[in-house]
């Protein structure tokens, strides 16, 4: 294809990049500016790529700014044009199979060049076919051209709102089947569940269950419902901590069996994963298919002192190879200078990578280095990028969780529908209740066996927990 690209200052590395990997692939190159890291206003260039599209003298056109969105907006106003900006693989190929954008705007702030290549080489490759498709986006051309009349919506004229009911009449959940119960539950916890904007990450991980959240089940219970029985039994409240725990193994020496051994534990006992280094992901994910449990490995483990793109490939690797969840460690030594930019390219390239991928991304702060403003920056860095839990630790520093720790992590984050995971010295089921009582809802641990045992014995102990 012939390519017009442009940039403003802040795309101006990404933009020789990617001319450099589109003229390996074959494409012709018309560079329409800008050709220096001095600042420029980026409607000019953006316009500038739109015109050569509209034109017909190239093929397609690509536009890259700080975040994309400017430049998206500019490339629209050129008639002809459908200018659509993307962040990931999925948003490039649905610019082109649903709406047939012929200029692609993306944010060099918001993406490494290793993703933009992927991006790009994507939606070149895409194309709109389907009727459906292609009737709408021809209605977008009418309404553009002023061809389209589009009638408005009728009117409805809303119904009285119900009035509201006595005490008597509230429903009495005993007379509800437990069949009905199981539906209600259900459709509770789907209308509460994480959202997220990636609609396969969605169809993959559609919210926590019964089985898997006892905070949905205490929630239900706290309400006076006796039982629940949407999938795996929730267990002991508030005993049941098995489905909070990422059963561990992270030595270096560990073995085949070794590792063979750990899955074996998590599926006997219901862990929420195993987390191994990459070379165990393979598997890890056979042991464990079919059983529930998920297989999460870690990148950049355990320093952190890794380029972004070295940590996005590790990352799409272990995905690749059956990994759900990915545990990275962010640049502390970029944190701990000041250096927010590079924190959030750094998280940003793996948070990508994973929900490319149908992966959760967990970010590892290294608490026991940072000062309380740096944990705070770090977990704000991290609901920037779209990550999906912040953890305090990887096990290898200086020291591990702190209840302190998990709470001001989880008052950062909680609001942005991020979660807490609490990893490090957490030895016994007395630290794991209090880094749940914090805020955590996953511990990460080697000793999840005995952090079990000792909560049935402590359930045995004291009758009340079963109430």
């Amino acid at each position: 294809m012939k390519i017009a690209i442009g940039s403003d200052h802040g795309g101006f590395e990404l933009k020789a990049a990617l001319i450099q990997s589109l003229k390996t692939q074959g494409h012709e190159v018309n560079d329409v500016g800008t050709s220096s890291r001095e600042a420029v206003d980026y409607p000019i260039f953006a316009h500038a790529v739109a015109a050569e599209v509209a034109a017909g003298r190239c093929d397609r056109g690509i536009m890259i700014d700080g975040a994309g969105i400017g430049s998206c907006m500019a490339a629209n106003k050129v008639p002809g044009v459908r200018a659509g900006m993307a962040y990931d693989l999925s948003s490039a190929l649905n610019g082109v199979e649903h709406n047939n954008a012929n200029v692609l705007t993306l944010g060099a702030g918001l993406i490494g060049a290793a993703l933009a290549q992927q991006i790009v080489e994507s939606w070149l490759g895409a194309g709109c076919t389907e009727e459906r498709h292609l009737r709408r986006v021809k209605l977008i051309m009418d309404i553009e051209s002023g061809k389209a009349v589009i009638a408005p919506p009728p009117v409805v004229t809303p119904s009285p709102p119900p009035q509201p009911k006595s005490a008597n009449e509230i429903i009495d959940l005993s007379a509800i089947s437990e069949e009905d119960l199981v539906r209600i539950v259900a459709r509770l916890e789907a209308l509460g569940g994480s959202a997220t904007p990636n609609s396969r990450v969605a169809a993959d991980h559609p919210g926590p269950s019964v089985g898997s959240n006892p905070e949905t089940a205490r929630s239900f219970l706290g309400l006076g419902v006796g039982r629940l029985s949407a999938g795996p039994s929730p267990g002991a409240i508030p005993a049941d901590v098995g489905r909070y725990i990422d059963h561990t193994l992270l030595k270096p020496n560990a073995t085949a069996e070794d590792v063979k051994k750990l899955c074996e534990e998590a599926r006997d006992f219901n862990f929420a994963a195993v987390c191994v280094n990459p070379i165990w992901v393979p598997l890890v994910a056979g042991q464990l298919q079919g059983s529930g449990v998920k297989t999460c490995s870690v990148v950049g483990f355990p320093l952190g002192a890794t380029h972004p793109e070295t940590k996005a490939f590790e990352a799409r690797r272990a995905i690749r190879e059956g990994a759900r969840e990915i545990d990275m460690v962010i640049n502390i030594g970029a944190l701990k200078g000041g250096d927010e930019d590079l924190v959030l390219k750094d998280i940003r390239a793996v948070v990508e990578a994973c929900r490319d991928g149908n992966a959760h991304c967990k970010v590892i702060i290294e608490t026991a280095l940072l000062t309380d403003e740096e944990k705070r920056i770090a977990c704000r860095l991290s609901r920037k990028a779209r990550a999906h839990f912040v953890k305090t630790s990887t096990g290898f520093a200086s020291g591990g969780a702190t209840a302190h720790d998990v709470a001001l992590m989880a008052e950062e984050v909680a609001a942005a529908g991020l979660e807490v995971k609490a990893s490090g010295g957490i030895r016994s089921y007395t630290d794991a209740k209090k880094m749940i009582e914090a805020g955590a809802t996953r511990v990460g641990a080697s000793a999840g066996i005995a952090i079990v045992e000792e909560a049935l014995e402590a359930r045995s102990e004291t009758p009340e927990l079963e109430k």
